[in-house]
């Protein structure tokens, strides 16, 4: 009778199990339960000795892949209810589902290697054809590249930094353009000293920003002033509140957010935006538009780089091979600059 099947603390087991067991790699694995004849006949009773001592339900996504049946795709976000990721999750969850995928989600708060693999194998568990990685930080880069195995089957990293470890495929929007942009502007309207209120530098985009805005000054012979925060408006109430207002004539906040928080403590501490300090933020968010004063701001087309993930990934599932794939950020000035 075949041995009861191997829950490891509640979750079934997976064909890294099964490779584990039977000391080969999971493409052997797959090959096995695909019935490849150029398996060695020893190595075929080691897998399929594994297959039945862990009770492993094989995977049919290898097949239906090649039949274009399988339907499900894995989505992995980190960064919460932050704007970007999760306004990238959706769109790319909006197009897919258009397109006819059903989309599995894992969200993870903290994305450590243990929760990333067990985020990723409980996708694979279920069949799914390709997997989506949207990453807030590089943590979560780290994380899937700690990984001990491959991921068996395509994988794209939405809004993660191309050729980044980790990173596998990557679709994003180019972060270093959006903050040259926003100083180009401020310096087109006359301001020169200009601060950035960046986001947190673990952040693969706030660093990209953060990056863009030191280009664009040195490139202008200016010298760059940067204070970091953590996206929140109460970080960018904070940064304002500390600043000298006659030392800054401008400040190009790394989010929409922070630049809310900047003109409440401006308000309380009557700095007048633009006229004393010019205002730019970044991400365009829903409310931007209906700040006093409107924010001027960078605009990232997430339902566009939700529908370029998809086209790349369903190229990636047809065997086309795959780009890395840089979209781009626009400026949409309003009255605060």
């Amino acid at each position: 009778m075949p041995a009861s099947p191997d829950r490891r603390a509640g979750r079934a087991p997976t064909i890294f199990d099964v490779a584990e067991r039977a000391g080969v790699s999971h493409q052997t694995v797959s090959r096995v339960i695909n019935d490849d004849p150029t398996v060695r006949p020893g190595m075929r009773e080691k897998v399929d000795a594994a297959v039945v001592a862990l009770g492993y339900r094989p995977r049919a996504a290898a097949r239906a892949l090649a039949s274009r049946t399988n339907r499900a795709l894995g989505l992995v976000t980190t960064g919460g209810t932050l704007h970007g990721p999760m306004s990238t999750g959706l769109g790319f969850n909006q197009a897919a589902r258009r397109a006819g995928y059903h989309v599995l989600m894992a969200a993870l708060d903290d994305p450590q290697p243990d929760s990333m693999r067990e985020a990723v194998e409980t996708l694979l568990s279920q069949d799914v054809a390709a997997i989506v990685l949207v990453a807030a930080d590089t943590s979560a880069l780290a994380a899937l590249d700690a990984l001990p195995v491959p991921v068996p089957v395509p994988l794209l990293t939405a809004n993660g930094l191309p050729g980044q470890p980790g990173a596998g495929t990557a679709v994003a929007i180019d972060q270093v353009r959006g903050a040259t942009l926003a100083v180009e502007h401020l310096l087109g309207i006359g301001r020169r000293r200009i601060v950035h209120l960046a986001g947190p530098l673990v952040s693969q985009e706030a660093a990209l920003r953060r990056d863009g805005y030191l280009d664009a000054m040195r490139a202008a012979g200016l010298e760059p002033v940067v204070i970091e925060g953590d996206w929140t408006p109460g970080s960018g109430f904070a940064a304002a509140s500390s600043l000298d207002p006659g030392s800054v004539d401008a400040l190009f906040c790394g989010n929409d957010q922070m630049a809310l928080g900047v003109l409440s403590a401006f308000a309380g501490r009557g700095v007048s935006v633009p006229e004393d300090i010019a205002l730019v933020g970044f991400d365009d968010i829903p409310e931007a538009a209906y700040f006093t004063p409107a924010l001027t701001t960078v605009r990232q087309d997430f339902e566009a780089l939700g529908g370029r993930v998809l086209a790349v990934l369903d190229g990636m599932l047809a065997g086309t091979p795959p780009d890395d794939t840089v979209l781009q950020p626009t400026l949409v000035v309003r009255a605060s600059a």
